[in-house]
């Protein structure tokens, strides 16, 4: 084989290894879905039980949550994925009925056998003028976009959208344990999971029974029944290293 020829096969390699290496970081980096859009492939009941049969509706890409009286998992109960997550970057769009209350919730361990919605860190997702939750706990800590009970989401009104309009929401989970929330791209809170503060939040919250709640090294994310019609969409997932 001639020398030329030799550097251009070395070469074609290199090109080859530098393009599949690339390709592997852009599909590590990417967003993949959680929901699919189309059916339940990826979720089962809180309980363990397979994806209900009614209750939980999917029709063009959206999945929602039917009313069925306003308490906590009573009727169609909590969703959560199969799958268990740690440092992750999670989107997901959201769309309220009037007055309408669910949650967004994370490392959701299910270790805690409530006979209510399973418990997690919350991403709450409230009507805050028609739903009483929202004048309930400390300093506004159970209105849109907050920790729930734990930390109140800091938001104008101005770029929350209304309800019947489709709100965007994000949770970002680091490696090293900080916690962000954010509503239509404006960050809203911020924590570190672990820490003295957020040990401290825990203990005057309903939480406080459950030992080192909120401290899971990995959980389940999960959608709330809470008994009012809400709508997801666009619900994808970043694992963070």
């Amino acid at each position: 084989m001639k020398t030329t020829t030799i550097k251009r096969t070395f070469a074609t390699i290199a090109i080859l290894a530098c393009t599949t290496t690339a390709n592997a970081q852009k599909k590590k980096n990417d967003y993949v879905p959680l929901f699919n859009g189309v059916n339940s492939q990826g979720w089962h009941l809180a309980t363990g039980k397979p994806f209900p049969e009614k209750g939980w509706v999917i029709k063009d890409g959206v999945i929602t949550i039917q009313a069925s009286g306003g308490k906590e998992a009573a009727t169609y109960g909590d969703i959560v994925t199969d799958k268990l997550y740690s440092a992750f970057d999670l989107v997901f769009d959201f769309k309220l009925t009037p007055g309408a209350n669910s949650g967004v919730k994370y490392f959701v361990t299910l270790d805690e056998k409530t006979t209510g919605s399973a418990i997690g860190l919350e991403y709450q997702v409230l009507d805050d003028e028609l739903h009483p939750d929202a004048k309930l706990g400390r300093d506004g800590d159970r209105t849109l976009s907050s920790l729930y009970d734990l930390i109140k989401g800091e938001k104008p009104k101005s770029i929350i959208k209304p309800i019947g309009e489709w709100n965007h929401g994000r949770i970002i989970v680091y490696p090293n344990n900080h916690v962000e929330h954010y509503l239509n791209g404006v960050k809203v809170l911020e924590y570190e999971r672990g820490s003295a503060a957020f040990e401290a939040l825990v203990a005057q919250s309903k939480y406080a029974k459950w030992p080192h709640f909120g401290e899971a090294k990995k959980g389940h994310i999960l959608l709330q029944d809470h008994g009012n019609e809400v709508s997801f969409k666009n619900i994808k997932i970043k694992e963070l290293d």
